[in-house]
């Protein structure tokens, strides 16, 4: 099975399944619809299943890249065709694929227009995230990095709210322009190894102050990515305007890139800078963490709220990953999961009451428990799961970021602190106002609860969300080993760079 090609199967499956819907035909533009929304959600299905099986094949002891699959590419350059996932990737993967056809469950009923061409959208989309996540070559990554922009312009722009478009571009031009900064590290990385391979990259040791300049460009396309504070201000419009399927991968999947860049190259391949930048990343992450909540608790719109909240949350995980310790690190990766299956079903949440009110202002609702008694059990749960509620996944991600930060920093890991309760607090304001309260309007007395469609899209992250929080090793014994060899090559490269130094000083001190 070594030799099976697992994971550009995985990759490309979508692709496919949106070249199939191209073609597509109908007698009638029902049919038509029909025919998109089925394969779509056929084609998610078995990508899904094939991650699973991925999953199976997946040695969680060992801390390297498996599954690897290697074709030459531009054979004179030494840029290749490279995939492969260790303990971080592969949690990602099955997480997108998990994702994808709970959006296009979610969009069957609230996409009225142009179906075909959303349902292509979503798999193009959802190709781009995996290829991401599996990419082992440089170069091959930021072909994906950089193609997610694309479909989710798109979602955004055709099919979202009455600023879509602005929202769009906003979305677009913001993390284009950092990303154009990361281009200029890949291509100074490459010139100086010779290769694009990440995994010799990852042993390579950049000089110090080369690690400075490509550590700022790697962070100007990740902190936008994440996003961190001051660059966040395009993710609330964005999802604001995005249709519920839109923010739900926006938040679930895409927000993790940053992250994900951040654990990939910046901490294991610039150790020096790294350490260097390590302050200022604290101060961003805490100023994101109270600052944002602070605004969250002044919102009137549901997605706007959730939005901040986002920001805040992963004020968490840039926290956790720039300890450099195992407790930091696990706690920033477990909360990147975690917020990715929550923050998803808030928004699913959101889009339940749109649907039928058509309104996301919080004062619009209210009294929703008498009438939508499941529904408001839903939202309670996913709820008590952004508060971080001990026996909820929530819980476990924010205990080992602070716990980690604890351990380098106890000033940052108290300030942090204050933004779980301040997290609390936004939270259950936001489901006071719209589940308690009178019952007094009569549009809101006409709401139905939850049907079977929205049940079975809600069931499996509800079961989520409770399974992680009670016996979150699942997560913990596959991320471990691979946090542990991150560690390593930060560690590795400090301790290069130190020798590097000395021989320096003691060459100066002999011509001397």
């Amino acid at each position: 099975m070594s030799t099976f090609p697992i994971l550009s199967l995985i990759t490309f499956l979508p692709l496919l399944g949106a070249l199939l819907i191209f073609f597509l035909g109908g007698a009638k533009q029902e049919d038509l619809d029909k025919n998109a929304k089925s394969t779509a959600l056929f084609v998610s299905l078995f990508t899904f299943g094939l991650s699973l099986f991925m999953y199976s094949m997946f040695d969680n002891t060992n801390g390297g890249f498996q599954l690897i699959e290697h074709k030459q590419w531009f054979a004179n350059l030494d840029i290749s065709y490279r995939l492969g996932v260790d303990g971080i990737s592969v949690l990602f993967v099955l997480l997108a694929a998990f994702l994808t056809p709970i959006c296009i469950l979610a969009s069957w009923k609230s996409i009225k227009h142009h179906i075909k061409e959303y349902m292509i959208a979503f798999l193009i989309l959802e190709t781009m995230m995996i290829g991401m996540f599996v990419s082992l070559d440089l170069v091959l990554f930021y072909v994906f990095f950089e193609g997610v922009l694309i479909p989710m312009f798109i979602i955004i722009g055709v099919w979202g709210g009455a600023n879509r478009v602005y929202s769009a571009f906003k979305f677009f031009l913001y993390t284009l322009l950092g990303s154009v900064f990361m281009l200029l590290a890949v291509i100074a990385m490459y010139l100086y190894a010779g290769t694009s391979n990440i995994e010799i990259l990852l042993n390579t040791n950049f000089p110090a102050e080369m690690q400075f300049w490509l550590w700022l460009a790697f962070f100007a396309s990740f902190a936008v990515k994440v996003p961190m504070w001051p660059v966040h201000t395009w993710l609330p419009d964005a999802h604001v305007e995005a249709p519920t399927a839109g923010s739900v991968i926006l938040a679930g999947v895409l927000l993790k890139m940053g992250g994900y860049g951040f654990l990939r190259f910046s901490v294991p391949m610039l150790p020096v800078a790294t350490v260097e930048f390590t302050p200022l990343i604290y101060s961003l992450s805490v100023i994101a963490i109270i600052y944002t909540s602070l605004v969250a608790l002044v919102q009137k719109d549901m997605k706007k709220l959730i939005a901040y909240s986002s920001v805040a949350h992963m004020g968490f995980v840039t926290l956790g990953i720039f300890t450099m310790t195992e407790n930091g690190i696990n706690g920033a990766m477990f909360q990147m999961l975690s917020h990715g299956i929550v923050s998803a079903a808030l928004f699913l949440c959101v889009g339940v009451v749109y649907d039928r009110l058509h309104t996301r202002e919080i004062s619009r609702y209210g009294g929703l428990v008498n009438n939508m008694p499941r529904y408001a059990t839903v939202f309670m749960i996913f709820m008590l799961g952004a508060v971080g509620l001990p026996g909820t996944s929530g819980f476990i991600g924010e205990f080992l970021s602070l716990l980690g930060a604890f351990e380098v920093n106890t000033t940052v890991a108290v300030l942090a602190a204050i933004g779980v309760v301040l997290g609390a607090a936004y939270m259950l304001y936001l489901y006071k106002a719209v589940i308690f309260g009178p019952l007094d309007k009569e549009d809101v007395k006409k709401m139905e609860d939850l049907d079977k469609r929205e049940i079975t899209i809600f069931l499996p992250l509800v079961a989520i969300v409770i399974w992680l929080g009670v016996y979150p090793s699942v997560i913990l014994d596959t991320v471990n080993p691979a946090v542990q060899k991150v560690i390593a090559y930060h560690n590795a490269g400090l301790e290069k760079a130190k020798i590097e130094k000395m021989k320096i000083k003691n060459n100066e001190g002999i011509s001397k």
